[in-house]
């Protein structure tokens, strides 16, 4: 007879089975085995909330074939993830198996030291973890499945609401509103091209801001248009450039902790351009692999086993002084990091990013990409600082001081594992009243810039600033926005609203303030962090969720007017010839006869914007036009579908193949042939 272990996924399953011998059987339990049914709410909140759990149709071969493994093994043992997520998956498999005094171990890293360490201190489910996240998992779909019905009502149908996925919609809702609202202000800086005396060392230019008038700082606004630009200048005529001082001194840039989920998707998007979501499927098999630490965390702590192995590969690989001289341990700025016991770094200090390359390719280019980024900010973590010269001179011209700064590498430190952008700048040899000859002054004119757009790293930061959210729900909060067409990304991969995502966060702000606030949110995070430490319980907490939500809701059904999305038009419906009305719809606008449902028939609005210029290369006469499928994805194709049905996913450009004269199309950022048949990139 062997021990059952049940992990979550298969590839987890199978690093698992490498470690464990002969009396171990490991399977996989495909993820959840136990949900609330989709159709209906599944919550009886008249009676304490209780939960209506099933097994999902796929699930169930799953779970009876884990019933019959369970029943043949001495014990079973329940491997899924550390964090609440993963213990409501080992409670669910107790439930559904109908086990009796299962084992649960956890671990944050899958190696042979960390497993053996598991299994000799096995424990009892923390029906603490399982409570939190089952209040997570009610109240969303209490929200969910109570809102979304009004939104189909008062707005359009195929419309939902969700009590987290909302939130983060407002924050880009006021974003695009603060960019709309600002002013820009007009301002101006003047720099001085400036060389030393050939006489006191070796000539060269240098530039200089000016800084000061009369011994007071000028802010960034201080001079505010080309007049007052233009009376320093005057002023400055003639002026000799004299240094007054200048302050020579080493300063050192530090690393970066190591990762958190939010830091690793953060830093993915900005350096790898991933979205969060691709980040976390790449982690969650870098993690099952067994190469590198539980990817959901907030914690920055490292084990000593892990620090005393990166301090002896950094002093081999790359001597002594690269060392920072001590354990580096890194604390959470607050005490409030959930789930998880450590940062995520490599499994192995001394398993570089190289040695996981393997003729064929492993992982997949993307999986070294990010595997390379983790390994770097933790190696990088326990190494020495970075040390420049930086040298300041300030140059007196009259009434004015002008401010060189310059700074040159001394020892590279952590930036030779983990490089990050800076500037070298030399400054000549300047000592104190030494004359400078002026080459130029320079005024130029700026103005202040708008907030910018959410990318996915910097609203993944708003979030977490905010406290919305934990490590393991930032991706589907992305995916969430996106994929329900509330959120769309521009060109620049900037996320901004869509018409109806501005249109149901305006209803959702007016009528339901509670569910959309910033701070309610974030207290509802903490009474789950609460129950998560036994502190509440989680009947208590949907209870004093859901009474004011009811009472509520069931006003504004009566207080709501159904919003008026149709606009009049001058068209015809080919079909009935009533007039055609304009909608707006879960996916856009669209044209729809006036007659629905008597007359179902609905057409694509194409604006100038849609519309590329390109004539259609099949039946030449339509034009090619953006379009989305039902489900938002874009596409491109012939404005007179249905009588032409041609279409491509990839934007085409107005160029055809020298080679086989289909369109070109933008492929990332070559420009090559829409026929897969024909491998023609354009040359740059």
């Amino acid at each position: 007879m062997k021990s059952l272990v049940i992990v979550e996924s298969p590839t987890k399953a199978k690093t698992l089975g490498k470690f464990l011998g002969k009396d171990y059987k490991v399977l996989a339990s495909f993820g959840h085995v136990r949900d609330l049914p989709k159709r209906e709410l599944g919550v009886d909140v008249e009676k304490n909330f209780e939960p209506k759990y099933i097994i999902p149709p796929k699930a169930k071969k799953v779970v009876l074939e884990l019933r019959k493994e369970s029943k043949k093994a001495d014990n079973t043992i329940l491997a899924t993830d550390e964090d609440r997520e993963g213990e409501s998956i080992a409670w669910h498999l107790q439930e559904a198996l109908k086990l009796k005094n299962p084992q649960r171990i956890v671990f944050h890293e899958i190696t042979k030291t960390a497993i053996e360490n598991a299994l000799e201190k096995p424990r009892h489910i923390d029906m603490n973890l399982v409570d939190a996240q089952q209040a997570r998992r009610i109240l969303d779909r209490i929200v969910g499945y109570k809102l979304s019905p009004f939104l189909w009502k008062k707005v359009a149908k195929g419309l939902s609401a969700g009590r987290v996925q909302s939130v983060a919609v407002r924050l880009v809702v006021e974003r695009e509103r603060e960019i709309e609202k600002f002013l820009a202000q007009e301002y101006w800086s003047i720099e001085a091209l400036l060389e030393n005396d050939p006489q006191m060392g070796t000539p060269k230019q240098f530039n200089a801001s000016l800084a000061k008038k009369d011994s007071k700082t000028i802010d960034k606004l201080g001079i505010k248009d080309k007049t007052e630009a233009d009376k320093i200048l005057q002023d400055l005529n003639g002026a000799d450039y004299i240094v007054e001082s200048v302050e020579k001194k080493e300063t050192k840039k530090y690393p970066a902790p190591p990762f958190t989920t939010s830091t690793l998707q953060q830093i993915a998007w900005q350096r790898l351009k991933f979205s969060a979501k691709m980040t976390m499927s790449l982690a969650q098999r870098l993690y099952e692999e067994g190469n590198i630490t539980y990817h959901r965390t907030d914690s920055l702590n490292l084990s000593e086993t892990s620090l005393n192995a990166a301090k002896q590969f950094i002093a081999e690989k790359y001597g002594q002084n690269y060392w920072a001289g001590k354990l580096i341990r890194y604390k959470t700025k607050d005490n409030s990091a959930q789930e998880a016991h450590e940062a995520i770094r490599p499994t192995y200090a001394d398993k570089t990013p190289e040695s996981l390359k393997r003729p064929g390719g492993y992982p997949d280019a993307r999986q070294l990409k990010l595997y390379a980024l983790i390994w770097q900010r933790f190696i990088a973590s326990q190494m020495a600082p970075a040390v420049f010269d930086s040298v300041s001179a300030d140059i007196m011209a009259k009434n004015y001081t002008f401010r060189a700064n310059g700074q040159t590498l001394k020892f590279d430190g952590f930036l030779k594992v983990y490089p990050t952008k800076f500037e070298e700048i030399t400054l000549p040899d300047l000592e104190k009243n030494d004359e400078l000859a002026l080459i130029k002054i320079d005024p130029q004119q700026h103005f202040t810039e708008p907030p910018a757009r959410y990318t996915e790293a910097s609203l993944i930061k708003a979030l977490e600033k905010h406290g919305i959210g934990r490590p393991s729900t930032y991706a589907p909060i992305l995916s969430t926005i996106q994929d329900r067409n509330y959120v769309a990304k521009n060109d620049q991969k900037r996320l901004f609203p869509s018409e109806m995502g501005i249109i149901v966060n305006d209803v959702l702000v007016k009528n339901f303030p509670q569910i959309v606030d910033v701070d309610f949110t974030a207290k509802m995070e903490k009474e789950l962090d609460e129950v998560a430490e036994g502190k509440d319980t989680w009947k208590k907490t949907c209870k004093d969720f859901y009474s004011p939500f009811a009472k509520n809701l069931e006003e504004k059904y009566k207080e709501v007017v159904k919003s008026d999305l149709t606009q009049k038009t001058d068209k015809l419906c080919p079909k009935c010839k009533a007039p055609l009305i304009e909608r707006l719809g879960r996916f856009g606008r669209f044209y729809a006869c006036s007659k629905f449902p008597e007359c179902k028939h609905t057409e694509s609005i194409e604006g100038d914007a849609d519309t590329l210029n390109i004539s259609c290369p099949k039946c030449k006469e339509g034009k090619i036009t953006g379009k989305r499928t039902k489900k938002g994805k874009t596409f491109y194709g012939c404005n007179r579908f249905p009588k032409c049905d041609f279409a491509l996913w990839d934007k085409p450009v107005n160029e055809f193949c020298p080679q086989c004269n289909s369109l070109l199309i933008e492929k990332g950022k070559k420009i090559k042939c829409s026929n897969k048949d024909c491998g023609y990139i354009k040359d740059n």
